[in-house]
This record gives structure tokens, C-alpha cells and sequence, in this order.
């Protein structure tokens, strides 16, 4: 049996999956776009979750309940900001993908939400961030015990129509 990948158009905080993956920044303790919405539906309780885990580096995934989500869990993972590519930035937001999908994996996870991570305001282009996300999952499916699902949550049919482009070149 195959994993089944999709691209949704959602809002991911609204997702009953077992975890979402959260682009957070190094603090993990909340902050602007996709991280702040998912602070604020997830509740105070994140917050004291996310200050016991002391941070995380760059391409690092550290996991926490979902509190008042749909999620059971939230990943959160640290994308690089873009500098023009010359600062590891491919090998970094690769990183976050794998250990992402492989703490869920590794929980015994079924299905998983990923944002676009490092696209907001860490400035990654769009159309190379969404093929190195691509690659990268499909690279590690073949290493998957448990993930059955994986979904990648887009918030408007402009980035969605990039997703599904670059997922098709590549499933050909």
C-alpha cells in the first residue's frame, strides 16, 4: 500500500490529522503568519509546552500535544532564512522536512499536515522551497513504517497551483 499524498487548501489549524508541522521560529514560543495562528487555536497551554523545550536550531523538529486543535500533536520545525541560497539554506529546509517526518514516523504517526515552511516572511522562493519539500518526502517514503497520509496545507489557489505543478513534474 502506498502513501497517499495531497495538496489542501486549508487552514491547517483546522485539520484533524494526528500532527501538523508548524514553521516556527528558534524561540518556538509563537510569533507572526502560520506559527501565531497556530499559537492562538492552540491555546495558552502551547506556550508552556513549547518554553520546556528550550528552543531549537535551524532544520531541528521537536514535538508538543495540540491542545485545543484537531491535531494530536504539532511539530514545530525552524526553516532557514533565505539569503539568496549561499548559506545551506537547500540543505537546511530539507532538514526540516526529514526530521519532521521522521519524529512522526517515529511516534507512530499516521498523517501529517505540513505548512509551507521558511515561505512567509524567512523569504524562501515559493517555486524552489515546494520542489526541495517535494523531494525531500518523496526521497524518505520508502523509509516509512507508520505515516500513511501526508498533506501539504496551502493558504490560496496561486501556491497551490505551484504545489500541484511541481508535485506533478515529479511524479512522472
Amino acid at each position: 500500500m502506498g502513501i497517499e499524498i495531497s495538496i489542501l487548501r486549508a487552514d491547517i489549524t483546522t485539520l484533524d490529522v494526528d500532527v501538523i508541522v508548524n514553521a516556527a521560529n528558534r524561540s518556538l514560543l509563537g510569533g507572526g503568519g502560520v506559527d501565531g495562528a497556530i499559537h492562538k487555536a492552540a491555546g495558552p497551554e502551547l506556550l508552556e509546552a513549547t518554553k520546556e523545550l528550550g528552543g531549537a536550531h535551524t532544520g531541528e523538529a521537536k514535538m508538543t500535544k495540540g491542545f485545543n486543535l484537531p491535531a494530536e500533536y504539532i511539530i514545530h520545525t525552524v526553516g532557514p532564512i533565505y539569503r539568496n541560497g549561499t548559506k545551506n539554506e537547500a540543505n537546511l529546509l530539507a532538514e526540516c522536512y526529514e526530521n519532521s517526518l521522521l519524529l512522526a514516523d517515529d511516534k507512530g504517526l499516521k498523517t501529517i499536515a505540513f505548512s509551507a515552511i521558511s515561505t512567509g516572511v524567512y523569504g524562501y522562493p515559493l517555486e524552489e522551497a515546494t520542489e526541495i519539500a517535494i523531494s525531500t518526502i518523496r526521497k524518505l517514503i520508502p523509509t516509512l513504517k507508520h505515516v500513511e497520509k501526508i498533506i501539504f496545507v496551502v493558504f490560496n489557489d496561486e501556491i497551490k497551483d505551484i504545489y500541484e505543478t511541481i508535485y506533478n513534474e515529479n511524479n512522472g
